[in-house]
Parts: C-alpha cells; structure tokens; sequence
C-alpha cells in the first residue's frame, strides 16, 4: 500500500537512471478508468513540466519512481479539465462519504500496486479521512517515509473504501467530463441527504440539488432548513425549479413557493403544470400558521357506502404514496365529510365490509383558518394519524398529517 502523500514530490528518473524531475500531481481519467491513476505530471524547475503515462511507471516506492521510457519519449503537459487532479482536486477538499452519510475532508489517498509486464499500474483503493493522513501530511519532507509509517501506525485510522467517496464538483460542464453522477446520493434517505447539504457550502448544494433527479431533489429540499430551501430554489431555473416543485406535496410546494420573492414565486408557477399550480395557488392564500397552510390538498376520500374491496381496488388503480397512506376520508352524497377510517381497519375487514361501518368517532374536523395550537390540541387529545380540514359547507378541502405537526413543533 502507498499513499499519495509519499509520491507527490517524489524523484522520477527515466529508463536510463537519469533524473526527470519530481511528481507534481497524479490525475485520474474517469471516462476511462474511475480509478486507474493514468498520468503523472512531473515538474522541472524553470522547464516546461512533462506527462508519464501509466503504462510508463517500471517501479515506484515512496520518494522515488522509475520510467520504462527515456525522458525524450514524455510529452509536454497541457491540462484537460476530464482529469480529476488528486493533489488539488482531493487533498483537503471535502467529499461526501455515503456510507457514513456524512461529509469529511481527504487527509491522504491510498494507492495498490498492480504490475503487468515489467508495468506498475496504482489504483486508489481508498481515501484517508483520519489521523493516519493527517500526521502524514504534516511530517512529509520533515522526517523519512520510514519513521513516518511507523508512527502512523500508532495512530487510529478512518477510511474510506473508493467507492463509497461521492465528488463535489460545482462546475456542470465539469461534472460531465469527470463523470461525476449522484447516483449514491439519490439512493440515500432524504433526510440524511438533508444534514449532508447542510453541511455543504451554497456553491456546493446547488451543485448537488442541480444534478439530482427531481423526485430525489424534492425529497431532500422537504426536509431541509426553511432558510436553507428557499436559498436554493432562489438560484435555480424556474423550469428547474417547477420541476421539483412538481415532485412535493402541495403544501410542501406551498411553503417553499411562500419563502420566495414574488418575482420568483410568479416565474416557478408559471413553469408548472395548470392544476398542481391551481392547488398551490389555493394553498398560498391561507396564512403559514392555520389549518389551511398547513393541510396537503393531496388525500384520499371514498363514498361511506363503498365496500371494503371496492376501496383496496381502486387504490391499486391510483398513484399513491403508500408511505402517506394510513387514513381514508368518507363522503356522503353530498360529498361532505362523514368520517375517517384508519387503513389497519380497512385491511382487517372482510371484503364485504361497507366503509361507514368501519370509521372511528367521534366525527374531527377543522375549518381552514383554525390556528395551529387548535391542531396541535386535537392531534395530541386523540393521538390522531391525519386530520381532515373542511370548507364552510363540510366538504373536505385537504387534510393535515402527523408528520407535518412533528415538523411544525420541531422548528417552535
């Protein structure tokens, strides 16, 4: 195992023991290899610095590397914004680790050694985010790589396996050509996702947000700082925006929308779709802290007479969210509010089971301009799941959930 740290500044010679100059800086090809080091820069003083390629590499030991090349055989460095710079572009940058789900900054990289005729090639197997790296970083060229592995050795290690490490890079055309994809990031829960971007510098969350799918966009933005949200979707493209706007909840929508300048909050509505822009117009003339601002106009409501089959049936027809998915409004004829059934209750009834038998009591509601501590009241007295909020004439306009009152009383 060598470390990166122990080449950077090392001595080159070429084929014929003549010295080449030292290791500037060693670069990754990510379109080619995601973890190949393909070139190494060497620097010579007042001349213009050369390029080995990986396949030029004979022999390498910390301080010291030989070529299989003469010197004359090397070309000129022109620098290719593809190449992921291990010297500037790693040490002591920040990456996000995603099985740690947390950011840390690159003390040192490791390296294995793979040689294939009379060849060594180095891979990155691994970045060093402890005191191993640090110490390492902080007594290169003071005392030799020996002392220095054998005191690292004292020391606790923190690594991280290559492919768990996830790039910061806020450049988009850069991103592209190092192949930089969030991938890890999307499979994450959005709420770690969320204390990951907190983390981040500005530049850097929008360079994540940007990159994420809109669905996985949406997700983290919902459970990110207020302050935090609105900061972010300020700065992205209202198409860019109504895309991810589109992906919310309603109220969720309503809220971020509610945070923005109106200029803003104008040029995002009008990217979006007529009717999701309808119910979050709806939703933005209630005041932040009633029922009304906080109800979601995405709920399900059923006939009281429906049988239990024939309401697992049309769910399966719906797009739902089943993680949202645990009350069941009833209507009557007139389509006003007649009850709520929990869905233990419903998956427990026998399939000719009719709706209204099946609902609690007693009958809960709210009009849209309750206050929140009225909510709050109702939620805590009967440990409710979901509250339904009513118009004037009984018919249900939205409901509000648990998670929404656990949100609101987490940010009092």
């Amino acid at each position: 195992m060598l470390h990166a740290t122990e080449l950077l500044g090392g001595e080159v010679y070429d084929r014929d023991g003549h010295f080449v100059g030292h290791v500037s800086e060693l670069f990754i090809e990510p379109a080619d290899q995601p973890n190949r080091v393909a070139r190494m820069l060497l620097g010579r003083g007042k001349y213009l610095p050369l390029v080995a390629r990986y396949d030029h590499l004979a022999f390498v030991a910390p301080g010291v590397l030989k070529l299989n090349v003469e010197e004359k055989e090397l070309e000129h460095y022109r620098p290719n914004e593809g190449w992921l710079a291990l010297r500037k572009d790693l040490l002591d940058q920040q990456i996000i680790d995603t099985s740690g789900r947390k950011v840390v900054r690159v003390n040192d990289i490791d390296l294995s050694e793979h040689r294939t005729n009379g060849t060594v090639e180095l891979r990155v197997t691994q970045v060093d985010v402890g005191l191993t790296g640090a110490a390492r970083r902080l007594l290169h060229g003071v005392a030799s790589p020996g002392l220095i592995r054998g005191l690292a050795t004292k020391l606790p290690t923190r690594l991280i396996p290559w492919e768990f490490v996830n790039l910061i890079e806020s450049d988009p055309l850069r991103r592209v050509k190092l192949r930089i994809t969030h991938q890890k990031l999307e499979r994450m829960h959005p709420a770690d996702l969320a204390d990951i971007m907190e983390e981040l510098s500005p530049v850097e969350r929008q360079s994540i947000v940007a990159s994420l799918d809109e669905e996985t966009a949406a997700e983290a933005l919902a459970e990110l700082d207020k302050r935090l949200t609105t900061q972010i979707v300020e700065t992205l493209d209202p198409e860019k925006a109504a895309d991810i706007l589109e992906e919310m909840d309603p109220d969720q929508a309503a809220d971020v929308l509610a945070g923005l300048t109106p200029e803003s909050s104008r040029d995002v509505l009008r990217e979006m779709p007529g009717e999701e822009a309808r119910e979050v117009r709806e939703l933005l003339k209630f005041e932040e802290s009633s029922a009304g601002g906080m109800m979601n106009t995405d709920f399900i409501y059923v006939g009281e007479t429906a049988t239990r089959e024939e309401v697992v049936a049309w769910i399966h027809e719906k797009d739902v969210d089943l993680e949202q998915l645990d009350t069941i409004f009833l209507i009557d004829g007139d389509a006003k509010l007649t009850g709520a059934v929990a869905v233990g209750r419903l998956l427990l009834a026998p399939a000719d089971e009719r709706m209204e038998a099946l609902k609690a009591e007693p009958l809960l509601s709210v009009a849209p301009d309750a206050q929140e501590k009225e909510v709050f009241e109702l939620f805590d007295k009967y440990n409710l799941h979901s509250l339904a909020v009513v118009d004037k004439a009984g018919h249900p306009i939205g409901a509000i959930a648990v998670d929404d009152i656990v949100t609101r009383l987490r940010k009092r």
